[in-house]
This record gives structure tokens, sequence and C-alpha cells, in this order.
């Protein structure tokens, strides 16, 4: 079985873009994948800004990208971007560091104006690390994550949405050709921007 890794790029120790990354992670998990979580803020911030790629918390997290079949790539929009956090943890990849992966990208903002973000923003540079296939992503409102006294949730609609995504990208990985084929050998059609389902997303704060 594939083993996957979910990246996440918040500053914030309360992200919600955690929250929506664990949401994938458990779902993959139920459906028989071997999981982990790495948030890049827990990264020692002055290796990952000097890029010593040779530090011990570092070179574990690189690693695992390396290990990994398949990586959820997440991120709040920032200035209409993903975020520096994020840039500078991709900037430590090899130039083919995604060289054979399936990838989900997903993103999370306040407003929907945000939307192409992950299009036209974060996919280009996952294509250009040689990712072998990068999946229809999700954005998802920030008022769509839901806090309270228990575990944080999201609404249905955005949940629904979501996973279907995460379902479409676990039958990529099912699909996924021999580790010998290399992105050389996939055609264009597997890095063209993603038809995003903003209708499921439009819940009023």
């Amino acid at each position: 079985m594939p083993h996957l890794l979910a990246i996440t790029g918040s500053p914030s120790a309360h992200s919600r873009t955690a929250v929506v990354a664990d949401h994938v992670v458990r779902r993959l998990s139920h459906s028989g994948f071997e999981t982990a979580h790495l948030s890049v803020r827990e990264l020692p911030a002055a290796d990952l800004l000097a890029a010593r790629r040779g530090e011990p918390e570092i070179r574990r997290a690189l690693e695992a990208v390396a290990e990994a079949d398949g990586l959820i790539i997440a991120t709040p929009v920032y200035k209409a971007s993903y975020t520096g956090l994020l840039k500078a943890f991709l900037d430590l990849l090899p130039q083919d560091g995604l060289d054979g992966k399936t990838v989900l990208p997903l993103a999370t903002g306040g407003s929907l104006a945000h939307v192409l973000t992950i299009d036209y923003a974060l996919r280009p540079v996952l294509a250009a690390l040689g990712a072998r296939h990068v999946t229809a992503g999700r954005f998802v409102l920030d008022s769509s994550v839901e806090r309270g006294s228990g575990p944080d949730r999201l609404r249905p609609e955005a949940e629904l949405d979501l996973y279907q995504a995460v379902d479409e990208f676990a039958a990529a990985l099912r699909s996924a050709p021999p580790a010998d084929v290399t992105s050389a050998d996939v055609t264009a059609a597997d890095v063209t921007p993603s038809a995003i389902a903003a209708a499921a997303l439009t819940a009023t704060p």
C-alpha cells in the first residue's frame, strides 16, 4: 500500500490548514494507506532558512518526502499565494524532488477570491519539481472550519467536497504506473489546471 505524507505550510499554532490536512490524513488512513503529517513550522527555523539540509530534523523531513509515494501539500493563502514557510521547505528539495509522486494540493483562505491560488501559484511549482500527477485540488474557506469545545470539524458541505478530492487522489495513487516510469513519460494531461468545485464552499461565516 502506498505511503503518504501530508505537508502543511502554515506558521500558525492554531492552523485551519492543519485541521483540513488532518481530515484528509484520517480518511486516507481509514482507506488503508500508511500516512504521516509534517508541519513545516515545527522544523528548526534557522536550519530551514539557511538551507542546512544536513541538519538532523531537516534531513529527516527531506527523507520523508523522498520515501513517500504520494503527498498532500496544504497551505493557507497569504498575499494571494502559498506561504513563504512552505516555499522555504520546497526550495530544499532537489530539482526532481517530486519525481514519480502523486500530489494533492490544498489551500485555505478567507475568501473565494483566492480560489485560483492552487492552479496559478502552487501547481506550477509542484509540476516543476517533477510531480508525476498533480490531482484536482481543493480550496476550503476558513469559515468552513468550525471550532468549539470539542474536536475541530468541517462544515458538512466542505467536508463532502474535500473527500471527493481525497478519493480521486487515492484512485490516482492506486492506478499509478510502476516506479520505473518517470515523470517524463507522463502526458501533459496530468498537469492541466484543476476544476475546483467552489459551489460546495459557499457557506457564509
